[in-house]
């Protein structure tokens, strides 16, 4: 496969979630977007917005009262063929998840079994997920739990007889990286991968995942809601408000010429690390419920850009910049061109 051909291509997507016998809310529409290999993308937004629900969906991992009742996800083996995860079997979809895509779960307490060590994840995920072609020994599963684990500079003589609750928050996520890549996964998916960490911890995490992505080359989407990280390890950053992606580009595009509203919201709301001290502004009101959007553009009542056609059109993404593997500059915004970011700045640091 050459690498101008993308991994996964997403069309259409929508997901909801059924909150009764005969209702149900539209969690995340109209997700269209192509991941190609090597490629990072972060996707940010507040709590609620449609991030996590979107990851879920990507791998077919959705919650029982979760369902796709449009779109498709077309998925690139190693192999060259194609499939769409969407259709998938379970049969398939255990060959799929870990030795073609993988995700690590937000919270790494919640996402091992607290009565089980470290190394029997390993080996049951090695075992249960390997391709139809692969074997393993209890002697494979050994030499490779011990490799993934110094990849993560782990000590796997300490890490893999130990229970989760006997590993720090630091060392669990470490461990749930490795875990995720014990197949050599095209795609990995990360739900918050710094949350509830230190922030000694973060950076290490940070810089774990920076150098295991130049030395595996595989392709990344992580959730987040820390701008910062999206800054420090995404290719290409799209923003999600009440269930869409409002704004997509590279992570220049976003932090330095953001074209939507709420994209240049969530810029002002946070503190640089470097630089001048710029003042902080929040943004107004509160998120809107999923089962009861506005009319128009769902960011219109919060919004200081809003005119009266926001409040009766629903606006496309539209591309602001052209560019190739999916990295144009594309705001869902009518106004997006009275947009001029700037900081006003209170002191020099």
């Amino acid at each position: 496969m050459s690498d101008d051909s993308p991994i996964m291509s997403v069309r259409d997507l929508q997901i909801n979630y059924r909150t009764g016998k005969r209702s149900e809310v539209v969690a995340v529409r109209d997700i269209n977007f192509d991941l190609y290999p090597g490629q990072s993308m972060a996707l940010v937004g507040e709590s609620g917005c449609g991030k996590t629900t979107l990851g879920l969906g990507l791998l077919k991992l959705l919650p029982r009262m979760g369902h796709v009742p449009q779109g498709e996800i077309v998925y690139r083996r190693k192999d060259g063929t194609e499939a769409n995860i969407l259709t998938m079997d379970k049969e398939e979809l255990r060959r799929f998840r870990w030795s073609e895509a993988a995700m690590v779960f937000q919270g790494a307490m919640n996402a091992f079994n607290p009565v089980q060590r470290i190394g029997d994840h390993f080996a049951d995920t090695l075992k249960d997920h390997a391709t139809a072609q692969q074997r393993w020994s209890k002697k494979d599963i050994a030499e490779r739990s011990e490799e993934l684990l110094r990849m993560v500079r782990l000590e796997p003589a300490r890490v893999l007889p130990s229970f989760p609750h006997e590993l720090s928050g630091g060392m669990k996520q470490r461990a749930l990286i490795a875990l995720a890549l014990a197949l050599n996964p095209q795609v990995l998916v990360l739900d918050e991968p710094t949350t509830a960490l230190d922030l000694l911890t973060q950076r290490s995490i940070v810089e774990e995942l920076h150098r295991l992505r130049a030395e595996l080359g595989f392709s990344m989407i992580f959730i987040t809601h820390d701008l910062g990280l999206a800054a420090e390890l995404a290719d290409r950053v799209s923003t999600m408000y009440a269930g869409r992606i409002i704004e997509t580009g590279t992570a220049d595009d976003i932090f330095y010429n953001p074209k939507h509203p709420y994209t240049e919201g969530l810029i002002k709301a946070v503190l640089p690390v470097a630089g001048d001290l710029p003042e902080l502004a929040s943004i107004p009101g509160s998120p809107p419920s999923l089962a009861s959007l506005p009319a128009g553009c769902a960011f219109h009542p919060r919004c200081s850009y809003a005119k009266d056609d926001c409040r009766s059109a629903t606006p496309e993404l539209e591309s602001l910049t052209d560019r190739g593997s999916d990295l144009s500059h594309r705001a869902a915004c009518l106004h997006s061109h009275r947009i001029n970011f700037s900081r006003e700045v209170i002191a020099s640091v």
